[in-house]
């Protein structure tokens, strides 16, 4: 049981915890669309690869930093439900599945929050499409049912590390002098260090009385203004000029993304994670940030 398989783990998030959990001493098979890794149109292979697994984690899903038109919105929408389903499908035929199942999900399936902080226990579902996609990609999850195989949903907020992600382009806007607030700047900004990911998953396999949905967010969230000034500040830049909404809405659409990404304020705790015991490395955006930065 000291196998993994992670399907849609050629991204920036798969291929830490693929290079992670190898450092383990674990076997990690990946389910791609790349040449050398098991393909999404072979069932048969991604079946045996999941007999005997001691986890299955699902990172599949087209990115959501691209404009939401309707080719883009059902791409989104199929490259998450669909590959679930085949998932939960081949796990419902092994003789021995996967003893934990953990589903990406998002943070994002909060409301816009500048009231209060969102939980497991007390957040409120929002609205729009990134909130539709959420919650049927959950549905689709949480719909298939085994006795054998615990099942997780990761509620990720916006994950941090050094080879990929969100790093780049903020250290781009920072080193240019724009590194100043987006939008209002009053906006929540909930964030996880690559390396906290890692560690809750471990977390998880062990803490058997854990499922359902988990939020996987560091304890002390931000205002975007706050983080940008930690931004400057960790890399020694004391001029960061704002960009304001109507600015942010001419960029995305010349770089093909859309303002959510920077504009909805995620004000998210990780309740259940820090009830259970689990405590984070890097619990401080300044914390992260260092550590992040010092790497790239």
């Amino acid at each position: 049981m000291n196998k993994i398989v992670i399907a849609g783990g050629t991204g920036f998030v798969g291929q830490y915890l693929s290079e992670r959990f190898r450092t383990l001493g674990y076997q990690v098979i990946i389910i791609g669309r790349r040449p050398g890794n098991i393909l999404w149109t072979d069932r048969s292979a991604i079946s045996d690869s999941l007999e005997n697994a001691a986890m299955l984690i699902n990172l599949a899903g087209k990115s959501v930093n691209c404009r939401y038109n309707e080719k883009n919105k059902a791409e989104i929408f199929s490259s998450r439900t669909a590959t679930t389903t085949l998932l939960g499908e081949l796990i419902a035929g092994c003789t021995n599945p996967p003893k934990l199942w953990l589903n990406a999900s998002t943070a994002t399936i909060y409301r816009h929050a500048e009231d209060r902080p969102m939980t497991e226990s007390s957040g409120e579902i929002g609205t729009g499409f990134s909130v539709d996609v959420a919650t049927l990609w959950e549905k689709t999850f949480f719909d298939f049912k085994s006795e054998k195989t615990r099942q997780v949903a990761l509620r990720m907020a916006i994950v941090l590390g050094a080879d990929g992600g969100v790093i780049l382009p903020f250290k781009n806007l920072v080193r240019a002098g724009l590194g100043g607030i987006q939008g209002n700047g009053r906006q929540y900004f909930s964030w996880i260090h690559i390396e906290d990911l890692f560690q809750l998953i471990l977390f998880l396999k062990g803490h058997e009385d854990l499922d359902g949905v988990v939020n996987c967010a560091a304890p002390n969230p931000i205002m975007n203004k706050t983080f940008m000034a930690t931004f400057r500040q960790v890399m020694n830049r004391k001029i960061g000029l704002p960009s304001p909404k109507w600015l942010l809405e001419i960029g995305a659409v010349l770089i093909g993304t859309e303002t959510e990404l920077l504009l909805k304020s995620r004000w998210v705790l990780p309740e259940r994670l820090e009830n259970s015991g689990f405590t984070f490395q890097f619990p401080t955006i300044s914390t992260a940030l260092q550590d992040i930065l010092q790497r790239g």
